[in-house]
């Protein structure tokens, strides 16, 4: 009847703990997993108590058994404080479990020490088991902390009822039950019957309650519910990166979306692939200004019904560990047929949007003349750099160039084109520098040095301000890294950011080697041109320092271009 009884407990505790599993969510509390860990331990415990031949053998099976007894009611405990969205403090939490600790340090005393029981042990007269205990001062020290945890349950509980109303009055009434059935079972349970122990079977029921708690507690726990339902349902794409641009996952809608996120692997860094320059994009545009935190991603969508284009909107937002921002989080939500219905409407005006269209042209040209125009404005301030912009256009074309041929980058045409468009702006930012350092006829002290190191960052700021309303969010980007970022180094040690290797971005890469290739061989009123041999040694020299050696062999195949285009200026 014993090990029958035993048997039947302990395999309802795995049978309880199993559903457990099965019903498990990542939101659920680390203690309420605990509780399902040493329920079944402890029945184990009682089993083996039940199977129990020799002294020896009980004394084990009691330590096992008081693994529930020292510490479920902790559990339960540290459980309704988090369903009652009670913080106590660490430290509080860890004195609470020393102590719990502190009793089962001397449970384990059984056999050697006359603490918690001055005796323990089995005797069997025929068939009959009898189990002699007689309990030490420690014992009453259990019972004492049992009291005491179960006091400040229901006083937890109490004052949720009373004080939390966003505590669920469903929650709280549960949350009685446990802790009422297992301190019933510890006092009263011996004076039922001699013939069995009922404390695993008060685990067990008050296992059957923490499962129906645990099936009602997401339906109250609003914002994972909502994100759950919307990501089962397809309903948004969403991917995370660092500030480093390193990808940290996506759901499987947002790799539908980009294709490109199914072939990183998580801790690399975004390429330059054009899916993968989007959303570099995207997180520049917010880390810029976090207003503008909305964009457009459209797609080809190879169905049934042919090739057709796909919109999505884009949102861009911080990825937050606690208080902590980490990285970015993007969005992505169908807005397909929204667009579709926009572009019915707008239908009939196809004849209208064609003249904007060319009157936007004619806009934009003359709104490049008057960037060319304001950069000119700015080299003609600085008399040590006249022709600078003519030239190191030059050159960025010709490394381009080298760079379609050689094919490695795999950049795109229009990414070609707008790095070229954006290298006459590199130095805008000029214009912020006082004249008495732009025009001084010889070397910069360490302090006018620090002025003029201001122009990146300025030059960044004017060309966002300028191109803040244009509708190429491309270019606006690449020009603004063109001259935000033209001086960083590649092993970190340049400026303004200090950025390194490919944190800094490849149209920055690109305008750098033309921007000191010009400054090498053209004169300077504190230097003479270098010669070609001298100035190459030194550009050579600098790859992997302050060059990116992935451009290495672009620059050497451009090399006699450039000596054939500044023979000649």
């Amino acid at each position: 009847m014993t090990l029958i009884f035993y048997g039947s407990v302990f395999v309802l505790s795995l049978l309880f703990s199993a559903i457990y599993i099965f019903m498990w969510h990542k939101h659920f509390d680390a203690n309420l997993n605990l509780v399902f860990t040493i329920v079944p331990i402890a029945c184990l415990g009682y089993l083996l108590l039940g199977l129990s031949d020799t002294t020896k053998e009980v004394i084990v099976a009691v330590k096992i058994t008081y693994l529930g007894g020292c510490f479920l009611q902790l559990f339960l405990l540290f459980t309704i404080l988090h369903l009652c969205a009670i913080d106590i403090g660490r430290w509080s939490r860890i004195l609470l479990f020393m102590l719990s600790c502190a009793i089962y340090a001397s449970v384990l005393t059984i056999g050697y020490s006359d603490i918690f029981y001055k005796n323990l042990s089995l005797q069997i007269v025929g068939t009959t088991r009898i189990l002699n205990k007689e309990y030490g001062w420690m014992h009453t020290g259990f019972y004492v902390v049992i009291f005491l945890f179960f006091a400040a349950e229901l006083m937890i509980i109490g004052y949720s009822w009373l004080k939390r109303r966003q505590v669920p009055r469903t929650i709280i009434h549960l949350m009685i039950i446990p802790g009422i059935i297992v301190l019933f079972f510890y006092v009263l349970g011996r004076k039922i019957t001699n013939q069995v122990d009922l404390i695993p079977l008060g685990y067990v029921l008050a296992q059957f309650i923490y499962l129906v708690i645990a099936y009602r507690v997401n339906l109250y726990n609003v914002s994972d519910t909502v994100i759950d339902s919307m990501v089962r349902e397809r309903a948004i794409g969403y991917a995370s990166f660092d500030f480093k641009y390193r990808y940290l996952g996506s759901n499987e809608m947002a790799r539908n979306i980009v294709p490109e996120m199914s072939l990183l692997a998580v801790d690399e860094i975004l390429g330059y692939q054009p899916a993968e320059r989007k959303l570099r994009h995207f997180m520049d545009g917010f880390s810029k200004d976090q207003k503008n935190s909305l964009y457009v991603y459209t797609v080809k969508d190879h169905g049934g019904k042919g090739e057709e284009e796909r919109f999505y909107n884009v949102n861009v937002s911080y990825l937050n560990d606690g208080i902590r921002r980490r990285g970015y989080v993007i969005t992505f939500t169908d807005d397909t047929q929204n667009r579709k219905y926009i572009n019915l409407l707008d239908s009939y005006n196809e004849n209208l949007k064609r003249e904007v269209d060319e009157k936007t042209q004619h806009i934009v040209e003359m709104h490049d003349n008057l960037i060319m125009s304001l950069a000119m404005m700015v080299e003609s301030r600085d008399n040590s750099t006249g022709g600078h912009i003519k030239r190191t256009s030059e050159g960025v074309r010709i490394l381009i160039d080298e760079i379609k041929k050689e094919g490695e980058l795999s950049l795109t045409e229009e990414f070609c084109k707008d790095v070229i468009k954006a290298a006459p702006m590199h130095d805008l930012g000029k214009i912020a520098v006082d004249d008495a350092v732009l025009r001084k006829p010889g070397k910069f002290t360490p302090e006018e040095y620090e002025k003029m190191k201001h122009h990146a960052a300025e030059g960044a700021r004017v060309i966002h301000e300028i191109l803040e309303h244009t509708e190429d969010e491309s270019f606006k980007t690449i020009a603004e890294n063109v001259a935000h970022y033209h001086h960083e180094r590649w092993d970190g040690s340049g400026y303004p950011k200090g950025l390194s290797g490919e944190e800094i971005p490849i149209e920055a890469r690109i305008m750098a080697i033309a921007d000191v290739y010009d400054a090498l061989v053209s004169k300077r009123v504190y230097k003479e041109a270098f010669d070609f041999a001298r100035a190459d040694a030194i550009i050579m020299e600098g790859m992997g320092t302050q060059f990116d050696p992935g451009l290495k062999k672009v620059y050497e195949n451009a090399r006699p271009r450039l000596e054939k285009y500044y023979s000649t200026t």
